[in-house]
């Protein structure tokens, strides 16, 4: 969840470190702090709040180092403190840690460390690697770092220094992501690409338990069992400028508008040659007599890959009559699911790091399951996991809460259903709708056209306290990710549900001038949600329609109507989703949110 960046090289450390932090801030986080050599041994900086905190602490001390380790915590053991805030250091002060996870059996490392005279500071678990270390060095930081993490129960991506040893920067992982960028004569250690790739664009992944030794000279990787291996080092894909905002005042709402884009390429290249209904996964081909076979589809995600698993359900089981379950990563992998080889596993994560469905990924595989990971990010650990994959080609999403990867995830897995059509003999219900998903793009421009509309909107509605949102068929989960969007950005309570449900116990809630948001286009449920639409009407809720354009009967039953170009069924969540997602950025825009980086949350959830 935190943010890592590590470097070693010949250039000012302090600086590339506070500027690589600055990269990954979108993390979220409550606290900072830095750590490297001044000439005079090892210094270490921490403060709460902002990094420019931390900036302004260090600026003022002309610290001049060649390696350091900096971190931005999001809290997890004890509050947000400048005691708890990382990097964390040993009882002499020559060890620096800076760590993300969680180290489960900290509590009983630390009763032993306490009664051999260790003395803690803070309250975080990370304390209990710097005294570990301590206690396992005898002058190899190497080692004292490998015997520690054998004795390590948990999730672990750390960066460790010595003062006694100024040239060198120790990294390791175990369920929490690091990636190291190789430069010409230095090296970077960071938990994500976006501090690196204004240096440079190669780096190495390390694999769980795995850890690496760097110099100013070489990088060597380990097991931290000691047995050597080789990484094959990859290109990051991404431009600098991908990660700047560009002209919009936040990420968020650059990347609400950067849809049309990210669909496209969600697209690019997967039909095949000549063939504007062919879907074609190049490196599914070897997979494919497994996946005429299967008889069974799960869906593991968190959060808003959860959503999009949800109108997954929907495609695979209207055109493939496949059954399908969709499960949260978090409880999917404490159970003991009924799966084996004729089931085949989706695991969706943005990220590829997400620490439940990783884990749910691995359940898949023990049980003999083959498993397609559906992920954004290349070199990612469950993209690495699985046994095939599909990458969303969405290029970086910076803002917290997550736009472009849900529209994008639903495009690659109604393609995806696309493809499996095909390979067992049945294609022709979903061909005939491939002409109206290649109109999707201009269809989401002409509806950010219309933004000034979705402001109006939100100026209305910005002080109310408690929203509903209904939808029906493939628009419950919309339903579900437009209520997640407000509650995310703006802290306003909002519930989603499917709209019948909302006379099972909800209907209580609706009260004289409630907001509740109906996505209320002309299909297969249309007559039903339009009966709902009346009896929140009879309560005195205030009711916003996402409707089909020319629908102008509906206007006459509503009190606000945001109408969207027509699509075919399967594929209207992708163009009613984008409407709520402006609703959830304007209004929180209007409370003073920080829509980037909301409080509470990470972009991505690498711990349990």
């Amino acid at each position: 969840m935190c943010g890592i960046v590590g470097y070693i090289g010949s250039k000012d450390a302090a600086s590339l470190l506070l500027n690589g932090i600055k990269r990954l801030e979108y993390r979220g986080y409550d606290s900072a702090g830095i750590a490297g050599m001044n000439g005079n041994g090892l210094y270490c900086h921490k403060s709460v709040g902002k990094v420019a905190s931390l900036e302004e602490k260090v600026k003022s001390l002309n610290i001049n180092s060649n390696l350091g380790i900096v971190h931005t915590r999001w809290a997890t053991h004890g509050a947000p403190t400048t005691e708890n805030a990382h990097p964390h250091l040993d009882c002499t002060g020559e060890i620096a840690v800076v760590h993300n996870g969680i180290i489960e059996n900290c509590d009983t490392l630390k009763a032993h460390l306490e009664e051999e005279g260790h003395k803690f500071t803070s309250e975080t678990d990370t304390e209990v690697l710097a005294h570990l270390i301590e206690k396992n060095y005898t002058g190899n930081l190497e080692l004292a770092v490998r015997l520690t993490l054998q004795h390590v129960v948990g999730a672990y991506g750390i960066a460790v220094i010595h003062a006694k040893e100024p040239d060198k920067l120790i990294t390791a992982r175990n369920g929490s992501p690091i990636v190291i960028g190789i430069g010409d004569g230095e090296y970077f250690v960071a938990s994500d690409v976006a501090p690196i790739i204004e240096h440079t664009k190669d780096v190495i992944y390390l694999d769980d338990r795995e850890m690496a030794v760097l110099t100013k000279e070489g990088c060597t990787t380990k097991t931290i069992d000691d047995t050597p291996t080789s990484k094959k080092t990859e290109k990051i894909l991404w431009d600098i400028d991908l990660i700047e905002k560009s002209g919009y005042d936040h990420f968020m709402l650059k990347e609400i508008h950067e849809q049309p884009e990210s669909i496209v390429n969600a697209m690019r290249g997967r039909f095949e040659d000549g063939s504007k209904h062919i879907a074609r996964f190049g490196g599914l081909k070897c997979d494919e007599d497994i996946l005429k076979t299967i008889k069974r589809i799960v869906i593991i995600a968190c959060g808003t890959s959860w959503h999009s698993g949800l109108i997954g359900e929907y495609i695979f089981e209207e055109f493939l009559r496949i059954p399908v379950e969709v499960e949260y990563g978090s409880e999917f992998r404490y159970r003991n699911p009924i799966i084996g080889k004729d089931t085949l596993v989706i695991a969706i994560s943005q990220s590829g790091e997400t620490a439940d469905t990783l884990a749910g990924l691995k359940l898949a595989k023990e049980k003999g399951c083959m498993v397609l990971g559906v992920c954004n990010i290349v070199g990612s650990s469950i993209a690495r996991e699985s046994n095939f994959g599909i990458f969303l080609h969405a290029g970086p999403e910076i803002g917290v809460a997550s736009t472009k990867a849900f529209t994008s995830q639903i495009t690659v897995l109604y393609l995806f259903a696309l493809y499996l059509a095909q390979l067992r003999g049945n294609p022709n219900k979903l061909t005939e709708t491939v002409d109206q998903l290649r109109l999707i793009p201009d269809q989401i421009k002409k509806i950010l056209e219309k933004e000034d509309e979705i402001v109006r909107l939100s100026e209305l509605y910005k002080a109310s306290e408690n929203f509903l949102y209904l939808g029906r068929g493939f628009n419950f989960p919309v339903a579900l990710e437009g209520a997640l969007k407000l509650k995310e950005i703006s802290y306003i309570h909002a519930e989603g549900m499917p709209a019948a449900e909302m006379k099972h116990g909800p209907i209580a809630l609706i009260t004289k001038d409630m907001p509740v948001v109906f996505i209320a286009i002309k299909d297969s449920g249309y007559q039903k949600v339009l009966g709902n639409i009346k009896e929140v009407k009879a309560r005195g809720g205030k009711i916003i329609a996402i409707a089909t354009e020319g629908d102008e009967t509906l206007r006459e039953k509503v009190d606000h109507i945001f109408f969207v170009p027509h699509t075919c069924e399967a594929l209207t969540p992708i163009l009613t989703v984008i409407p709520l997602q402006l609703l959830a950025y304007h209004i929180a825009v209007m409370r003073g949110s920080d829509v980037d980086m909301p409080r509470n949350l990470a972009k991505s959830v690498t711990v349990e």
